[in-house]
């Protein structure tokens, strides 16, 4: 029920009503000229391949390894390599990259605690908005390899799952790497969101765990083979209605 019209004075600050500095209005602004800036530099990029993981991990960790050696062979194989531009995973994730024959990318953001991105970037591009940045890794991915990870890792595969599941972004392959810290994440969304009916057991299937970097390689030309890298018409609409 809304307020009795008595009480607005209680639950508004009666000068929002009548006062702007324009401050919202120029972050609008801010976000726009990043998304545009952001567009025309990855244009032609594709196929695409965004990769994911904790920028705590330091080198020679096993999932060091794992990502710089995904990222090599996806690059070798003709994706672009896009990753968050800054250290651990994502640094092993354009250093592997480049190293390959397709060009890697890092979607930096302005963080207090990140100094600068990684010197391992073809493309760089720094956002201070989360959104923009957000809309880069999705609007231009063909698939998306997501390997362990914090809140940072969780939010971006949480925000693919969205996309695809409510049909709001195109299908694309979603590959889990490192099968033993996934498995308890995918058993608890089996048991609770599925047993309690937040999601159907087909959501599911749109994330697979796959380890080996050759299978993962293989497992995304598999996907696209019958039809392509290029999205559809019906597909580039949704992209633009993201």
């Amino acid at each position: 029920m809304l307020p009795q019209t008595d009480k607005i004075p209680e639950l508004i600050d009666p000068q929002a009503l009548y006062t702007s500095n324009g401050q919202e209005a120029w972050r609008v602004l801010g976000i726009m000229a990043e998304f545009q800036l952001a567009a025309d530099r990855m244009r032609g990029i594709r196929p695409a391949v965004s990769m994911f993981g904790s920028a705590r991990i330091k080198a020679g960790h096993p999932y060091h390894d794992k990502a710089r050696t995904i990222a090599r062979k996806l690059s070798d194989a003709g994706f672009s390599v896009i990753s968050g531009g800054g250290p651990g995973l994502m640094e092993a994730t354009n250093q592997g990259a480049q190293a390959g024959r397709s060009p890697a990318i890092g979607l930096n953001i302005m963080l207090p605690h990140e100094k600068s991105g990684n010197p391992y970037q073809d493309i760089s591009l720094t956002f201070r908005y989360f959104f923009a940045r957000k809309m880069m890794f999705v609007r231009f991915a063909s698939a998306y390899v997501v390997l362990p990870g914090g809140f940072g890792t969780l939010d971006e595969l949480s925000e693919c799952l969205t996309l695809v599941q409510t049909g709001k972004s195109r299908r694309i392959p979603i590959i889990l790497v490192g099968g033993s810290f996934w498995t308890g994440l995918l058993d608890w969304f089996r048991e609770r969101l599925v047993g309690e009916g937040m999601i159907g057991a087909s959501d599911l299937d749109l994330m697979r765990i796959i380890d080996d970097p050759d299978a993962i390689v293989d497992a995304i030309f598999h996907f696209y083979e019958n039809r392509g890298f290029q999205p559809t018409a019906e597909e580039r609409d949704k992209m633009l209605n993201l």
